[in-house]
């Protein structure tokens, strides 16, 4: 059975789009982390997580406001993005994920997710950072996808903020105002005293979203381009050092094709580059579509959402729910 559904996880992985890739993978390090917290149970019964080194071993991947601790832990910015231990804490994060990254990946597509996931959760760690450190005067750990979560939540009512999203018990409701309240909830924790490091992660992850789409609409720097060359150098390393994920290489690599390239000709196609059938109605169908897709998205990273016709909003809206 486990070998079974170990198959269709990487099925999944190596077929899905980057939001289904990124909860696998916080699925995957949740139940190994409470696997090994079984570990220490059984080790130590009767013991406390907090005193039989189980934290100890936690904080080895958490995010800390001890300067030196993040100094000789160089990894921790980057792993508690994927850290949870809660069932609760993950199951918000995942959901969040999966709600608001799919409007995200169907407006400014799939290859600027995992960018403003990284980004966005080292903006929440240092604003963890600087929070604990500036006004609370303390040493704290952090982990979670939250900040990073809240990177995709803000961005994505930047992008669509009339986007109508079906609630329990309220119906419809725009996207904006839905964020909003979001936003608002932290801003009383944070005057209540209650959770304020990752409140402060949640609104630095949050900016960092509005920051990334700022930058596209405004014609600035793209950051998904280099995030995305050094994941794809990154991956290929480890997969060619450790043998993971055998059969087709470069399964993670992220590739866009901007609408104004001009065509592949035979000979790069015959290199490996992407071509298209003659005869295949289905095929020519399917890059007529995405070609309308591409196009759309350039117009909105010039011109904004709001220049959109109804028509072409509509046609956006349903391509984004294929």
């Amino acid at each position: 059975m486990i070998t079974s559904i170990w198959d269709d996880l990487k099925k999944e992985f190596s077929s899905g789009n980057m939001i289904t890739r990124l909860i696998i993978i916080n699925v995957v390090v949740f139940v190994v982390i409470n696997l090994v917290k079984l570990g220490f149970a059984i080790t130590y019964p009767g013991v406390s997580p907090y005193d039989n080194g189980f934290q100890d071993f936690l904080h080895l991947f958490c995010m800390s406001s001890d300067g030196w601790f993040v100094l000789t832990h160089p990894w921790v910015p980057i792993t508690s993005m994927f850290l949870h231990e809660g069932f609760w804490h993950i199951a918000w994060n995942m959901l969040f994920l999966y709600w608001f990254g799919k409007i995200v990946g169907g407006f400014i597509g799939d290859h600027h997710i995992l960018p403003l996931y990284l980004l966005s959760g080292l903006a929440g760690g240092f604003a963890f950072y600087l929070s604990d450190v500036l006004l609370y005067g303390s040493t704290g750990f952090a982990l979670g996808a939250s900040g990073a979560v809240y990177g995709i939540v803000l961005s994505s009512a930047v992008i669509a903020p009339d986007y109508i999203m079906r609630l329990l018990f309220l119906g419809d409701v725009k996207l904006k105002y839905v964020v909003s309240v979001l936003i608002f909830l932290n801003l009383i924790a944070i005057a209540n005293i209650s959770n304020t490091g990752g409140a402060f992660a949640h609104l630095g992850g949050a900016f960092f979203g509005w920051f990334y789409i700022y930058q596209l609409r405004s014609g600035g720097f793209d950051m998904s381009g280099p995030v995305n060359n050094i994941i794809n150098a990154f991956y290929t390393f480890f997969q060619n050092f450790f043998g993971f994920f055998t059969g087709r290489k470069n399964k993670l690599r992220v590739e866009y094709r901007n609408p104004k390239s001009k065509p592949i000709s035979k000979s790069q196609s015959s290199s490996g580059g992407f071509s298209r059938r003659r005869g295949n109605a289905k095929s020519d169908n399917n890059i007529l579509h995405q070609e309308r897709v591409d196009a759309i998205l350039e117009k909105i990273k010039k011109s904004s959402y709001e220049s959109l016709t109804e028509e072409e909003k509509e046609f956006l809206f349903n391509a984004s729910k294929k």
